[in-house]
């Protein structure tokens, strides 16, 4: 009963859309003396590549037998472009604080001249 069944790769994009990826039908041969006992089968399946942004979502397999429907608990897949650079400020934050620091020290020295005089 057990030894047919289909698996169903699917993803929900971010508005909660189904959309089907991959699906097989599998047909397990049980060795003589292996009935009626718990078996776990391993199937993988690679997603590549993606198409574009928009593959952004969570994917799940599923599994039906006649009567009997499992679902995994699903990988979230952030997809980003070939091009996207992760932002950094460092340069940025280095650079205004070395201008305000000299631009400080400028200042007082001016300000300890002028006394000076």
């Amino acid at each position: 009963k057990y030894t047919k069944f289909s698996i169903f790769y699917y993803w929900i994009n971010l508005l909660d859309q189904k959309t089907s990826v991959y699906t097989r039908l599998e047909n397990v041969a049980i060795p003589p003396g292996e009935e009626n006992k718990t078996a776990i089968l391993s199937y993988d399946y690679r997603i590549m590549p993606l198409e574009n942004t928009s593959s952004t979502g969570t994917y799940y397999c599923e599994v039906k037998w006649n009567d009997v429907q499992k679902m995994g608990k699903g990988v979230f897949v952030l997809a980003r472009d070939t091009g996207y650079i992760n932002t950094s400020y460092g340069w940025e934050i280095l650079v205004t604080l070395t201008v305000l620091l000299a631009v400080l020290s400028i200042t007082a020295t001016a300000l300890l001249l002028w006394k000076r005089k």
